[in-house]
């Protein structure tokens, strides 16, 4: 039996391989592709909604130009490095075959084509959009959940994650053709997904990498534990404060249960021990990528009990500060270990998480007063975006060369 179950290792192992062998090296895992679109079009996206907001040119797009940024960041950078994310981890979770070469390519033509009839979608109107855009999840998905559960492996959660995403997308599809209220609620509803999200793989990454930075440096004790109980408690409450914040967003409960949230996310990402690891800046991100959590509920909970603080700031303080801080700090330290290169983060790995933690700050700033509001916009939004600029330009020939041996 052992015998059998070995072979079949070695059979799927030179399978991979081989797979890998046959494709072009930037099509040899979900990460190349993907990590690269999501980073052009983030330093793209964000330019474009300053000029249209800032100096009126206009977009091609049937979103109107705050609907389009919105979706933009949401559905577009963000659901390429989700997607990018999930295609490199499956095969080490399931020990299958990764998707490489042409199958590979075909679902990265496909983001590409949504990309584009959305920012062309004023004259044809959205539902080409909606086809391709919406389209581009569900096949994910069901990539995705195959070999999932082919596998029977435990992150089903994972890959319904991704179908919930599937769905806000088709929400503010409809929200922008004015068939459904509300408009910006299919944003929260991917935003409260990212940050569940986050809070899910980060709160395994997180301490596993801290604990083996502390470990190889002789650290004895205070080691960072995988998640437990209070971890799923805190999760658990993140996810009803942000579906209160969905339905009943000014609500005096929903702001409690959000401050709630906030403390109990402070209070995880304290346990990691973060300040220990100070030296080294591809581990440091991770915990300064997650601090933006626990700061974007609190002040998401004070914004929702009626002070005088704008929920724009919370949000940006989650998306522009959170979600990419932690794209930006997996889509790294994953670029380099799966193409066999060292970990560690060279000057211009250091100089675009500063570029961006920085222009999420200031973006945050802007949206409580404290700067002027279009100066604010442009310095925050251009420290943002050339920090994702800076990531294609650093990173893109080793996305497009063969990994090094190991």
């Amino acid at each position: 039996m052992n015998d059998s179950v070995q072979t079949r290792g070695e059979q799927m192992l030179a399978l991979r391989k081989a797979r890998m062998a046959a494709a072009l090296p930037i099509l040899r895992g979900g990460f190349r592709p993907f990590f690269l679109l999501a980073a052009a079009w983030a330093a793209f996206a964000v330019l474009a909604w300053l000029c249209a907001f800032l100096y009126g040119v206009p977009l091609a797009s049937g979103f109107a130009p705050l609907a389009w940024h919105r979706h933009e960041m949401l559905f577009g950078f963000v659901g390429a490095v989700i997607v990018g994310f999930l295609l490199t981890a499956i095969p080490n979770w399931t020990g299958r075959l990764p998707i490489a070469g042409a199958p590979l390519a075909a679902l990265a033509a496909l983001w590409i084509a949504a990309r584009l009839a959305v920012w062309f979608s004023g004259t044809p109107g959205l539902l080409p959009a909606f086809v391709l855009d919406v389209g581009f999840f569900v096949v994910v998905a069901a990539v995705a959940g195959r070999e999932v559960i082919a596998a029977g492996n435990r992150n089903v959660p994972v890959v319904a994650m991704v179908v919930l995403f599937a769905l806000a997308d088709a929400w503010d599809y409809a929200a922008a053709a004015g068939l459904v209220a509300g408009e910006g609620t299919p944003a929260r509803a991917a935003i409260a997904l990212v940050v569940v999200l986050i809070s899910l793989i980060g709160g395994r990454i997180i301490p596993s990498f801290t604990r083996n930075w502390m470990a190889k440096r002789g650290f004895a004790s205070g080691l960072p534990t995988q998640p437990g109980r209070f971890d799923m408690a805190t999760i658990a409450a993140t996810a009803a404060a942000l579906l209160g914040w969905l339905v009943f967003p000014l609500s005096t409960l929903t702001a409690a249960a959000l401050l709630a949230a906030g403390l109990l996310q402070l209070a995880r990402l304290s346990r990691w021990r973060g300040w220990r690891i100070w030296s080294d800046p591809l581990v440091l991100v991770l915990h300064a990528g997650y601090a933006w959590i626990p700061l974007g509920l609190l002040l998401l909970g004070v914004s929702a009990g009626g002070a005088p603080v704008p929920a724009t700031a919370a949000i940006h303080a989650l998306a522009a500060g959170a979600a990419a801080t932690m794209i930006l700090a997996v889509m790294t330290r994953a670029t380099l270990g799966h193409t066999g290169r060292e970990l560690r983060a060279g000057p211009a790995t250091v100089a675009l998480y500063a570029l961006v933690i920085l222009g999420a700050a200031l973006r945050v700033l802007t949206g409580l007063g404290a700067m002027d509001y279009r100066f604010g916009l442009e310095l925050s939004g251009g420290l943002w975006a050339s920090g994702f600029a800076l990531f294609v330009l650093t990173y893109a020939p080793v996305l497009f060369r063969a990994s090094k041996a190991k």
